[in-house]
């Protein structure tokens, strides 16, 4: 075929608008690659996140600036695949409640330069629970995972530096905001902005700070819109608060926290910065809408993952797509699904033009 049969799955992923299968892929290449064949790949080989960055090196090397690097992780959802390693329950802390999918983490890079942006997945982890144990309030036999998604992207942001990736922010919601994890940060002279819960503990007042004198985040005076200076219980360094008040669609008006311990951003920069961390929830939307990375009916953990592979892939040809085009990730799945609707019509006329003699026609 001239081509690996990675490659060839990726693509699939990116037409395809149901399940995708080794089955249906063989089908559409008439056969000259065996279902057999491709079943063996997505089985045998290990894609992970280290497989990635071989394949996003280059484009990220052509785009990297002073960049950001966002985490965040979303399920994909599986309600009626039975439960294993992988596909498991979780809890889902946008909904607030308990799915049963696949939960995956992304380090997602976000760079501009020359007027272009990039946005690219440079590292995964799909979250494997592996140890079985006994919740001690319901008595049920539950999963978890032996390493927490706080440690998985601290490791990852040790690899993304040991992989010489150029970047100054890491942007992530309050999930990820713990005081861990802006040690570790700070420790790597890189630049955290991350949303803080109301609940958390801090004061703008050192003498306090030094009495250990605490109040929650939502009862301090805080004036909207400018960056103050903090202390957080259990940090040993002060950081900058923003404040942000924005109405919500239904009309009602809600409040954000932002942090970071780069004493001297400025609320432009707070606003500018955190909106990218957008970036990561299109690019979760994407894998779903336009990448089939929900579509695969397999079982087995090995295969999954490697179909969860396939679709980063396919996200990635996407924006390679629209570095040259200029149409994004949605309109491009349009423009492909429509021009597949074409074909279908004409078989359809072609195929319907044989009933045109039959007495019922």
């Amino acid at each position: 075929m001239g081509r690996d049969i990675l490659d060839l799955y990726s693509d699939y992923l990116l037409y395809s608008s149901g399940q995708t299968t080794a089955t249906g892929l063989s089908a559409i290449l008439e056969g000259n690659v065996s279902h057999d064949k491709i079943t063996r790949t997505l089985s045998s080989e290990i894609l992970d996140e280290k497989t990635l960055w071989k394949k996003v090196k280059k484009f990220v090397r052509a785009y990297e600036e002073d960049a950001c690097l966002v985490f965040d992780d979303t399920i994909i959802e599986k309600p009626y695949m039975d439960e294993n390693e992988i596909i498991c329950w979780h809890f889902d802390h946008k909904e607030n409640k308990t799915v049963k999918g696949i939960n995956l983490l992304s380090a997602f890079y976000h760079s501009e330069k020359d007027g272009q942006s990039v946005r690219l997945p440079t590292g995964y982890r799909v979250i494997a629970k592996t140890e079985e144990y006994t919740d001690e309030k319901s008595g049920e036999q539950k999963r978890r995972s032996p390493i927490t998604k706080n440690e998985m992207m601290q490791e990852m942001i040790k690899r993304h530096m040991q992989n010489q990736v150029k970047f100054t922010y890491i942007l992530a919601d309050s999930w990820y905001s713990s005081a861990e994890n802006m040690r570790f940060i700070n420790k790597r002279g890189k630049v955290f902005i991350f949303e803080l819960k109301e609940n958390r503990q801090v004061t703008d007042s050192e003498r306090e700070r030094n009495q250990g004198k605490f109040e929650r985040l939502d009862t301090l005076e805080l004036p909207e819109g400018k960056p103050v200076k903090v202390w957080i219980k259990d940090l040993e360094f002060p950081v900058k608060i923003f404040k942000q008040v924005f109405i919500n669609k239904d009309g009602t008006s809600g409040q954000r926290f932002l942090v970071t311990n780069e004493l001297t951003l400025t609320e432009k920069q707070f606003r500018t910065l955190y909106k990218k961390r957008w970036g990561v929830e299109e690019y979760h939307k994407s894998l779903k809408q336009n990448a089939s990375i929900g579509n695969s009916p397999a079982h087995t953990e090995r295969t999954q993952s490697n179909h969860i592979f396939a679709a980063i892939l396919g996200y990635v040809k996407l924006e390679k797509l629209k570095q040259v085009t200029n149409i994004n990730h949605f309109a491009m799945k349009a423009k492909i699904y429509m021009a597949s609707m074409m074909t279908a019509k004409v078989t359809f006329q072609e195929l319907w033009e044989n009933t045109q003699n039959l007495a019922f026609a």
